[in-house]
């Protein structure tokens, strides 16, 4: 069933079943009933990442006070797309931008990595996961990502599992085109790893370069800024080896 765009939805950490009821936080209550100016027997759609989407009956006692009772489930859980998305911090406003994106595209997992090059070293995991709840919020998506914390390049490639293929966008590549190494990975378990502004360090590309479970990809003639890379290439990625 498509999502329900008319309706105003809401990511809720609750468990989610028929007639289940539950106060709201105070932003939340204020949120409904002051921004929105919701009244008793309002409907919203509420999901919590794990029992779907449901659609809920607001019960306003007062400005401050506001709770839902579950009346109907609209959309079953789907599968999440297991697609992992690696990226070297950008500053604040990009940052925020590529969270929203990433989700969009079907990340599972925002994992930041510190390269050498990489200029912000200080992630507000909160932050980030407020910007991917907000896009999932926005887009009618059921699965939430996860948001790691920062690692550093070395320990990243130590811990990778090597049965997931790790994608790297590689801008000294041979060939501007990237669609025929993805097609030989789909169906394969998938990351993608987004440098930073300065790119990768020569050391890094050789580093990544050497790892059996590691595919280097162009994408394209032109040289991208980082957060237009990682749409662009996590675009790519999905369309010819990933759930699009």
């Amino acid at each position: 069933m498509r999502a329900n765009y008319k309706i105003q939805r809401l990511f809720l950490d609750v468990p989610l079943g028929r007639a289940a009821s539950f106060a709201l936080d105070k932003p939340q209550a204020n949120y409904l009933a002051n921004v929105l100016r919701m009244k008793t027997g309002d409907k919203v759609l509420v999901f919590n990442g794990k029992d779907g989407e449901w659609l809920c009956e607001v019960e306003v006692e007062s400005k401050r006070n506001v709770s839902l009772i579950c009346i109907n489930q609209e959309r079953e859980q789907p599968q999440n797309s297991d697609f992992t998305y690696c990226f070297a911090p950008l500053k604040v406003g990009r940052l925020d931008y590529m969270a929203q994106k990433a989700v969009e595209m079907g990340a599972s997992m925002l994992q930041p990595v510190l390269t050498q090059h990489t200029q912000n070293h200080r992630l507000n995991i909160d932050k980030m996961n407020a910007n991917a709840l907000e896009a999932a919020e926005q887009c009618g998506i059921l699965n939430i990502p996860q948001c790691a914390e920062p690692i550093k390049f070395e320990k990243f490639l130590e811990d990778w599992d090597e049965s997931r293929t790790l994608i790297f966008c590689d801008e000294d590549a041979q060939t501007n085109n990237p669609v025929e190494k993805l097609q030989s990975l789909k169906g394969n378990k998938l990351g993608v790893l987004i440098g930073p502004e300065g790119g990768f360090s020569d050391e890094e590309r050789a580093t990544l370069r050497a790892k059996p479970f590691v595919v280097a990809i162009p994408l394209g003639p032109r040289i991208l800024r980082a957060d237009t890379a990682a749409v662009a290439a996590m675009a790519v990625i999905q369309a010819v080896a990933g759930d699009w």
